[in-house]
């Protein structure tokens, strides 16, 4: 092995070491166990299987995808799954350099076996930023589509939407499972979105670290005091709920919007720490201290009602009637200032046991 290699790229190193502990026999090469009735192995393998596109496309970067070499195989291999497709974009200067951004797995199970009923037959999985790759501009274009709302509108949503709209025309949905980390969470999140609204798909959706445009970190920032906080938000749903019943031929729209998506409940993981997903937790969160009568401020936000007065008609993505938050707060003690920000935003925390996170599931529905 090239003594170059980032071992955190190795899945015999980095992975789930709590999983690969539990092996169906007494040799190394033995195959996992998988419990695919546990929430635990069910998010373990869905964040094992994002990692491995990351890896998919450092790999094609570093001339090893055809080699021994090659470190993606095992993050996917080692759960029984074989990689069925890749989904690539184009180069924005090189059209024959096509960017791997996402990958179908194929759930093997081993000789002899068959797929458990709570196993995926297939999972569309979507990787997020790569900053320290050459081509990382193509991703932060894409950073820059979430901020303003147009990522549906990318060549990338395109491909996604169109993959998995063949997939699910051969197959039972019930079969499909979704997953992304960061700017790939905002692709399945998208894609599951469509999905549900559109053709009444219910596919199982992994978030890992989904980006949230929100004013959430700011105001948690610079009002300290939770009852402030509790106060200013409150008022704000005050504001989104009269708008409303001004611009009803949206609001009618945006409760029919949640009465179609209420079935799909996508789990989203988030860290406490993490500023780039923290809109999500707020938005949950007040959503259990809003007032009777200002519950139709969870289905409005103050861009889409301007966008609505200016005769355009958008919703934003962050706005969900159902879903389980998983949140977590644990945190390496020997991480200071920039490295929690940036370690409550990794991929890596989510294939850790429960007994080494410090997690909090919330269930919510609109009713």
């Amino acid at each position: 092995m090239d003594s170059n290699v980032d071992l955190a790229d190795r899945f015999d190193i980095s992975g789930p070491t709590h999983i690969m502990s539990r092996r169906s026999g007494v040799h190394h090469s033995s195959a996992m166990v998988i419990d695919w009735n546990n929430e635990e192995d069910r998010r373990c393998v869905a964040a094992c299987v994002v990692n491995g596109i990351y890896i998919l496309e450092k790999d094609r970067t570093m001339c090893r995808m055809q080699t021994a070499e090659a470190l993606a195989p095992a993050w996917w291999e080692s759960f029984h799954f074989r990689l069925m497709d890749v989904l690539t974009e184009e180069s924005f200067r090189r059209k024959y350099d096509k960017l791997i951004f996402g990958a179908i797995y194929e759930h093997v199970p081993p000789a002899g076996g068959r797929r458990h009923p709570s196993a995926p037959q297939y999972i569309v999985a979507f990787r997020g930023t790569m900053l320290p790759h050459p081509k990382a501009i193509h991703d932060v274009v894409l950073d820059l589509q979430i901020i303003v709302n147009t990522l549906q509108y990318s060549k990338r949503s395109e491909r996604a939407h169109k993959a998995v709209d063949q997939l699910l025309g051969t197959i039972d949905s019930s079969a499909v499972w979704l997953a992304g980390h960061s700017l790939g969470a905002s692709l399945a999140l998208e894609v599951g979105r469509t999905m549900m609204d559109e053709q009444g798909f219910n596919l199982s959706t992994f978030l890992f670290n989904p980006p949230h445009v929100s004013p959430a970190p700011a105001i948690n920032k610079i009002l300290p005091c939770e009852g402030l906080r509790k106060e200013i938000y409150a008022k704000s749903a005050r504001v989104k709920a009269r708008l409303g019943q001004f611009l009803s031929p949206h609001r009618e729209r945006m409760e029919a919007l949640f009465e179609r998506l209420s079935p799909w409940a996508p789990n989203l993981y988030v860290h406490d720490r993490d500023v780039i997903c923290q809109g999500f937790v707020d938005y949950f969160e007040q959503r259990q201290q809003l007032e009777e009568h200002c519950m139709s401020a969870t289905t409005l936000s103050y861009r889409d009602m301007l966008f609505s007065a200016l005769g355009k008609e958008k919703e934003r993505p962050h706005l969900l009637p159902s879903a389980t938050l998983w949140k977590n707060s644990s945190m390496d003690k020997h991480a200071h200032g920039i490295e929690k920000s940036l370690a409550a935003h990794e991929l890596q925390q989510w294939w850790k046991p429960d007994g080494e996170l410090r997690m909090i599931a919330t269930r919510y529905s609109f009713a």
